[in-house]
């Protein structure tokens, strides 16, 4: 519903403000640019999607033959003490703690579709649990809060779309935007656990997070030291060595446990085509609209608008055109994903903003949205405290993803 009112008002402000540089300053060009934004942006919506086909056939596969080789079931017993002590009101053994860490690694692969349907297949066994069938649990809660984090390890289709906007460097953007979702996941757990009263000061907790916060310290101290050049040479190095070893880590374990490698990845592949195929009239709805708003010149007018307030108070303003993502991002997975296209093709991939623009599209998620699906999947009416720790857990990683992307990219 909201997407629905924020895609009629692209339109309708587009309309209303190139009626005015008609009618006021005379431009005649003003509709004919925004008809001709509408088929260059249906037109460049649907190579996106197309180009998505491939990428996404090969990680769903890579994914098939994690899950049919066990290293799935392996990482969900290595992650069994911190998530007994994240969702404590969880049965042990329940089948809803595999349907979460399945959700999640999809996520750290940054393939939302992948996730969506193992998340409602979470909230469907986690709803099992729930006494009060219209109000959500802690563990739903905490669940959702974990997504709208946007938890990522590996930003596959980011790093795709970077490439089909003309990179140089598409993985550039790794080692910020892992900086970047940890700051947001770690905000989201510790509010979260605030909330529900989770004692996070245990021997468990206290090692798992310390021993996040201790790489993470070292990772950004070890670029601090470094160059710009050497920085974005030595991330993108390691986000390759990282990629190529959890492909092949995947192969050799199904190798080891003797299944067929081959057959387990084209079952997997196959979803692949069928959801870039799903996502064509998402991308070509919301890239023509923000298109037309853009030719209208009403994101000038915004964009310009916040510029000159962050000038006026002495601060540096090359964030300021990746800031449509951030403000997307926790309405629409489709629409920050337009943003970001819309922001690398205005700017360039390599800008500033076009890289900042990838970093907010990959370190929060839908919030409004994957509240509204996940929710009304189940019937969950009285969310308690979940807007409030989403929101909060997205304020932290966009203010992370400014700040580290100075440090990278500035």
């Amino acid at each position: 519903m909201i997407l629905n009112y924020i895609w009629i008002a692209f339109f309708i402000i587009a309309f209303v403000i190139a009626l005015g540089r008609l009618v006021i300053t005379g431009d005649t060009t003003v509709f004919p640019a925004m008809m001709d934004s509408t088929f260059a942006s249906s037109k460049t919506a649907f190579e996106i999607s197309i180009g998505l086909t491939g990428i996404l056939a090969l990680w769903l596969g890579i994914m098939k033959i994690g899950e049919r080789s066990g290293v799935v079931n392996v990482l969900a017993r290595l992650l069994s003490p911190v998530f007994t002590r994240l969702f404590p009101d969880i049965p042990k053994g329940h089948p809803a703690t595999g349907s979460i860490f399945m959700n999640i690694a999809a996520n750290m692969l940054n393939l939302d579709n992948a996730a969506t349907p193992l998340g409602l297949k979470a909230m469907e066994q986690l709803q099992e649990l729930n006494p009060k069938k219209d109000t959500a649990t802690n563990p739903m809660i905490m669940f959702l809060v974990l997504n709208t984090s946007g938890l990522t390890l590996i930003p596959v289709s980011i790093m795709v779309y970077r490439a089909q906007m003309g990179a140089a460097q598409p993985t550039d953007v790794f080692i910020p935007l892992l900086l970047t979702t940890f700051f947001s996941t770690l905000t989201g757990i510790i509010v979260t656990s605030l909330y529900q009263r989770i004692n996070l000061v245990n021997r468990t907790m206290l090692i798992f997070l310390g021993g996040l916060c201790t790489v993470i310290a070292a990772i950004i101290w070890a670029f601090g030291q470094m160059d710009k050049d050497t920085m974005n040479t030595v991330s993108t190095s390691v986000a390759n060595v990282l990629l190529m070893t959890i492909i092949t880590g995947f192969i050799v374990a199904g190798m080891r446990k003797r299944i067929n490698v081959y057959d387990a990845f084209i079952d997997g592949a196959k979803d692949g085509f069928n959801t870039a195929i799903r996502i064509i009239p998402y991308l070509v709805a919301i890239l023509v609209a923000v298109g037309v708003f853009r030719a209208s010149g009403a994101m000038d007018i915004v964009i310009d608008g916040i510029r000159i307030g962050a000038e006026s108070c002495g601060m540096d303003s090359d964030f300021v055109g990746a800031l449509p993502t951030a403000l997307m991002k926790p309405l629409s997975g489709s629409g920050a994903r337009g943003m970001m296209v819309d922001a690398m093709a205005t700017y360039g991939a390599d800008s500033f903003a076009g890289r900042l623009s990838c970093i907010f599209q990959g370190s929060t998620d839908t919030t409004f949205y994957i509240l509204a699906v996940y929710f009304g999947s189940v019937g969950i009416r009285h969310t308690r405290h979940a807007v409030t720790c989403g929101l909060l857990s997205d304020l932290a990683g966009v203010v992370a993803a400014v700040a580290i992307s100075y440090l990278f990219f500035s």
